[in-house]
């Protein structure tokens, strides 16, 4: 049985993306692993060819700038770096997550466990998605809980929407004509993805930000509007935050020694509407997420 890792990148160093840590972090337990680099201008191919490690095999790639709807562009960087992987099983991790190395042995564990029964197509994790500072997490419904991360290879299963999640489709040429695809049948295994996506200073943040939402149809000079000075991201119009009381992956702490940045959870400005409070009252007591998104069937 063998583990092939997969990602996608461009200009990493310019929007801060942890990408060197989120290859390192699970390449202990992979075969190879397989990164599309997209045309970077900021040495990101060259940072990640002097990591140095053998099993690393870059996929040069040129992003279609005209492909600005639903995210589709990371869908097929995502797509471009699976179809070269040759391992029986696949494991995407994007640039901006990140795991623990005390739980590498257990989804290990649990790969091996999976592969002999053919009922489990993929394996499920949970998401600490960290919002404004190391400190805190997204305690909103805004952000996935839940995700695929790990699937057999072989099943024509292809990044969904954005390559948040995947599906099963008949072939790659009906998911490119647009088939809706099967949700994969998943088992469950309780440890976490430590998604870094909203920890960097309000300026990069907003940057970023503003470049990014153009592969989702937002105008392109959005992007690069002259402004007198830097623009911000308004941290603080979300309803509610958690203090993050775990500990962070070891590639992770270079970065939280050099940036973690001043975010105070008592000036959140987000007015939540009635409705809002009673579904999050409802939802703290019973410790359930009504209408919860999910992109896969849990094996029981």
């Amino acid at each position: 049985m063998t583990i092939s890792g997969f990602s996608y990148i461009r200009n990493g160093f310019s929007y801060q993306y942890p990408f060197l840590e989120a290859i390192q972090s699970i390449l202990p337990i992979c075969d190879e692993f397989v990164v599309a680099v997209g045309d970077s201008t900021d040495g990101t191919r060259e940072a990640i060819e002097a990591l140095g490690d053998p099993r690393i095999r870059i996929v040069d790639t040129v992003w279609d700038e005209a492909m600005r709807q639903n995210g589709k562009i990371f869908a097929l960087q995502a797509n471009t770096a699976l179809r070269e992987c040759t391992g029986d099983w696949l494991f995407h991790i994007q640039a901006d997550e990140i795991i623990h190395e005390r739980d590498l042995p257990t989804i290990r564990q649990a790969i091996v466990d999976a592969d002999p029964d053919p009922r489990v197509e993929g394996l499920l994790f949970d998401f600490l998605n960290f919002y404004g500072s190391y400190d805190y997490l997204n305690n909103t419904r805004k952000q996935h809980k839940k995700e695929i991360r790990v699937f057999r290879n072989g099943l024509n299963a292809y990044a969904y929407r954005d390559s948040q999640g995947f599906r099963r489709y008949q072939s790659y040429e009906t998911y490119l004509s647009g088939e809706k695809g099967t949700k994969l049948w998943v088992r469950y295994v309780p440890v976490p993805v430590h998604h870094y996506s909203y920890v960097r200073p309000p300026e990069a943040m907003y940057k970023k930000w503003a470049y990014f939402s153009t592969f989702y149809g937002a105008k392109p000079e959005e992007a690069t509007e002259p402004t007198a000075a830097p623009k911000q991201l308004n941290y603080y119009n979300i309803f509610r935050v958690k203090r993050f009381e775990g500990t962070h992956p070891a590639v992770m702490r270079e970065w939280i020694a050099n940036g973690n940045y001043d975010f105070d959870p008592t000036k959140l400005s987000y007015k939540p509407s009635l409705k809002e409070k009673i579904i999050y009252a409802i939802e703290d007591r019973l410790k359930h997420r009504f209408g919860e998104w999910k992109n896969y069937k849990l094996l029981k």
